[in-house]
């Protein structure tokens, strides 16, 4: 397995939606090259410390992503995602009441350096698709994992974080990837990977 450098916002492969995998059927494993795809996908995913990575962040326009929230480890190709619940901001802990102040759920992601913000997410999804096994995956999700599946879809789909924001978050991240200082931030953010950890999102 393999640690692979994950591609930064100005990728052309970040705005290009990604290829349907063909598969050999139902219950039929992925291939030999796909399964080491998703193999390099973990691996990056956990150097990182990300809680999801798309196939398109590390290069490769295909429908694959990976993802460990709360317990939950998988990889997913082809997914579908079907959004069943309000939306509205996340709460990082929802039992620990609203979406507000230190409970709010700020976004990151591992191409777009030193931007967060809360984003406006379905609360429930279901999340189908197919697994390495060739098995159906049928995941209905809320809360954190919820906002992971929809953040790392719109990877699929060519989609970033920041095109979703809204109001003085959108012109807060607009400002801040125009700056002159961006550049300096994606080579420190970088660099920083060679030697640390980090909690964004992998995108």
């Amino acid at each position: 397995m393999t640690v692979l450098s994950i591609r930064m916002i100005g990728d052309p492969v970040l705005r290009t939606p990604a290829t349907t995998v063909a598969t050999a059927g139902a219950g039929a494993a992925v291939d030999r090259s796909t399964a080491e795809l998703i193999a390099d996908m973990f691996e990056t995913m956990d150097a990182v410390a990300g809680i999801g990575l798309a196939a398109p962040q590390i290069g490769v326009s295909r429908r694959i992503f990976t993802f460990d929230v709360a317990g939950e480890r998988g990889a997913v190709i082809n997914p579908e995602l079907s959004l069943l619940g309000e939306r509205s901001f996340t709460a990082r802990e929802p039992d620990e009441g609203p979406a507000e102040g230190e409970n709010l759920l700020r976004e990151g992601c591992l191409s777009v350096a030193d931007i967060y913000a809360p984003v406006t997410r379905s609360q429930r999804v279901l999340l189908t698709g197919t697994d390495p096994e060739g098995s159906a995956v049928r995941h209905e999700a809320t809360g954190l994992l919820a906002a992971c599946f929809q953040h790392e879809v719109d990877h699929l789909d060519g989609r970033l974080f920041v095109d979703r924001l809204t109001g003085a978050d959108k012109v807060a991240a607009v400002r801040a990837l125009r700056s002159r200082e961006y550049g300096q931030a994606i080579d420190q953010t970088l660099g920083s990977r060679k030697t640390s950890h980090s909690s964004f999102f992998a995108s």
